[in-house]
């Protein structure tokens, strides 16, 4: 592990030299590939190098208690060495894990479905509510949120379904767990009783596809136009500026209704429908990973009930991992990072395991 760990330290240092020089930055698309690389990189250079001072540390503590005579100076050493032998193995720890090997598609954008599930209109106002708890998840970590396609409810202020593409650093890699079906417990405005009912709303988190990625014969899809529905420009509401693509041989629809014109509404349904056919054929292949197969986390089940979120006892339980946190307001604005960091932990570890045996 340590040659592999120093040969990505000396990588790292090439990097650097590469990307110093003037000349790079007159090849953009080498560039942000090389700048790419140097930051997947910095994280495992920054642990090697903590890990490499703290061993360099502990063997210099142990040569010095070896020389030293005075009692209460050999106490002090040994404490350190004490403490030290405690971090290493959790550094250590560290290594591993950062040193497993990264999935293709964690570093791309995301397109998010959201959907009413059983419980009806509970369900639909509960699908703007995840809708605007994962915006602003999005706007904290600085990265840029739009809505494609929507279909709203009866009820106001509720949406069937809601279609996002969230853009950024490592988006798939980081909201990949949200995918599954959501629960949550409460008392709806229209309850007379007081009683408490129980909703669902789906949620699918797929990673966007290149045109590389899936070929698409223009012959396999029929194309359909119709207005626009909900607020909008007058354009928008009167012409048939509306795309669905229906992709025959699998029936997969994709629609997009935000852009202004009709030729950016169906370059958009195209990229939907390519994410959602790539979606198809990296479930296949994580299908066929022993370790994937074993995870609890990432098995991408979206039949699964994976949280609930109660609303009197103002708790949200994440059930794959049993984390449970009462502070649900705060998540329903966004601040889910306690969630997803204990959930990356669990796959990490799982990971980690089925790679040791």
């Amino acid at each position: 592990m340590l040659e592999k760990l120093q040969s990505i330290k000396e990588k790292h240092l090439d990097l650097e030299q590469l990307l110093a020089d003037p000349k790079a930055a007159n090849d953009q698309d080498r560039f942000r590939k090389l700048n790419k690389e140097y930051s997947d990189l910095k994280e495992i250079v920054q642990a090697y190098d903590q890990y490499a001072q703290k061993k360099s540390e502990l063997d210099a503590s142990r040569q010095l208690l070896k020389e030293e005579s005075d009692l209460d100076m050999k106490e002090l050493v040994q404490a350190e060495i004490s403490e030290l032998q405690k971090i290493l193995p959790e550094l250590e720890q560290r290594l591993k894990i950062l040193l497993l090997p990264k999935e293709e598609a964690d570093s791309r954008n995301v397109i998010i479905e959201i959907r009413a599930g059983t419980g009806g209109e509970e369900a639909a106002l509960f699908t703007a509510d995840l809708t605007r708890m994962y915006q602003r998840y999005a706007e904290q970590q600085g990265w840029q949120c739009h809505t494609l396609h929507f279909n709203e409810s009866s009820v106001p202020g509720g949406f069937r379904e809601m279609t996002l593409e969230i853009s950024g650093n490592d988006v798939y890699g980081t909201m990949k767990y949200e995918s599954g079906v959501h629960r949550v417990q409460r008392v709806p405005d229209t309850e007379t009783q007081g009683r408490i009912h129980t909703s669902a709303v789906s949620v699918a988190v797929l990673p966007e596809a290149e045109e590389v990625d899936v070929e698409i014969r223009r012959e396999n899809l029929r194309f359909d136009t119709y207005r626009s529905g909900g607020k909008g420009g007058q354009n928008v509401n009167k012409v048939e500026t509306a795309v669905r693509i229906t992709h025959i041989p699998s029936g997969i629809v994709a629609a997009c209704q935000e852009q202004r014109s009709q030729l950016q509404n169906k370059e958009m349904a195209m990229q939907m429908l390519r994410t959602k056919l790539y979606d198809i054929q990296l479930a296949e292949q994580q299908q066929q990973r022993a370790d994937l197969r074993r995870s609890m986390v990432t098995t991408g089940d979206r039949s699964a009930k994976i949280r609930t979120y109660n609303y009197p006892q103002s708790r949200v339980t994440d059930h794959r991992i049993g984390f449970t946190s009462h502070a649900l307001p705060q998540i329903l604005q966004g601040d889910i990072q306690d969630i997803i960091n204990a959930l990356k932990m669990h796959d990490q570890a799982e990971r980690l395991q089925s790679e040791l045996m």
